[in-house]
C-alpha cells in the first residue's frame, strides 16, 4: 500500500500537469476546489491531519476528466474510491 505522503505528492504533480494550483494554508476551514482570478486552484489546510487533505484533493479532482490522464494506479484508485463515497 502507498504512503499518504506519496498520495499527497503524485496529487501535487497531478495539479501542475492539469495547470491546477494546490495552495497550503492554515486556518479555521476544510479545503476545496475554488476559481480565483480565472486561476483554478485547491485550498488544502495544512493543520488538517493528513488523511482529510487527501480526500479534500481527491474530491476536488473529481470536477475533472481524468480519463486520458496518466497517474499512478494507486493514485486513479484513491480518486475512484472517494467517488464511490460520493455516491
Amino acid at each position: 500500500m502507498i504512503k499518504n505522503e506519496k498520495l499527497y505528492s503524485e496529487f501535487e504533480a497531478l495539479g501542475e500537469r492539469l495547470g491546477v494550483k494546490i495552495i497550503n494554508g492554515k486556518g479555521n476551514f476544510s479545503g476545496g476546489y475554488c476559481i480565483v482570478k480565472d486561476e483554478t486552484v485547491i485550498v488544502v489546510n495544512k493543520l488538517k491531519p493528513i488523511e482529510h487533505r487527501l480526500k479534500v484533493l481527491a474530491t476536488s479532482f473529481l470536477e475533472y476528466n481524468l480519463d486520458d490522464i496518466y497517474m499512478i494506479p494507486a493514485l486513479r484508485a484513491y480518486i475512484e474510491d472517494t467517488r464511490s463515497l460520493l455516491l
